[in-house]
């Protein structure tokens, strides 16, 4: 894996713990050589993990619409970043640019980026693993819902495999380094979108 986009929040939450994780995961990526892909501000956990990346000699590369520029203030000491006009083709740009999602707490904006590349992956358009660094159990409940789906059947257990999921950022890389997405897609192909 080369390229890595992460999800997070951009404000820190409330328990250090989740500003410390961020900034190990980037400082895991540098060391492990991958190019950091994420929103391209310096606020909050965003922030924390380009700063992991960048002050252990990494790459990072932030996606940031024109119209966020004001709110996430820019990174200034990234190693790209590249605006866009809308919030779509910022997920769009951090796909391309990424071998695999891994997903940090945050809130609205985070679960809508994660959902959307998860349900890409059920739907066939990428075989990238999908990943919850579950920082001391933040996503404990939603972990559960998607087992709640499963069992009410509107979620296959294969689909619900494809998440993965652990507390510790090198463990949550060997799965995804090991990832193997299912071969049957939902319903339609790539090349029918």
């Amino acid at each position: 894996m080369k390229s890595i986009t992460v999800f997070c929040g951009s404000s820190f939450g409330t328990e250090e713990i989740y500003k410390e994780q961020a900034y190990l995961v980037g400082k895991t990526f540098a060391k492990e050589n991958i190019r950091l892909i994420y929103g391209g501000a310096n606020v909050g956990l965003m922030g924390a993990v380009a700063d992991g990346v960048i002050e252990n000699e990494g790459k990072a590369i932030g996606v940031l619409p024109h119209f966020l520029q004001s709110k996430e203030i820019a990174h200034i000491n990234l190693t790209e970043l590249i605006l866009v006009e809308t919030m779509h083709e910022r997920k769009t740009k951090m796909n391309e640019l990424s071998d695999g999602v891994i997903v940090l707490p945050g809130g609205y904006g985070t679960l809508e980026e994660f959902f959307e590349m998860i349900t890409w992956a059920q739907l066939g358009l990428h075989k990238k693993p999908i990943a919850i660094l579950n920082i001391n159990g933040f996503y404990d409940d939603l972990i559960k819902l998607v087992q709640t789906m499963v069992d009410k059947g509107f979620l296959k257990q294969i689909n619900q495999e494809m998440l993965l999921v652990s507390d510790a950022i090198d463990e949550l890389l060997e799965k995804m380094r090991t990832y193997k997405a299912p071969t049957v897609g939902k319903w339609i192909s790539k090349e029918e979108v």
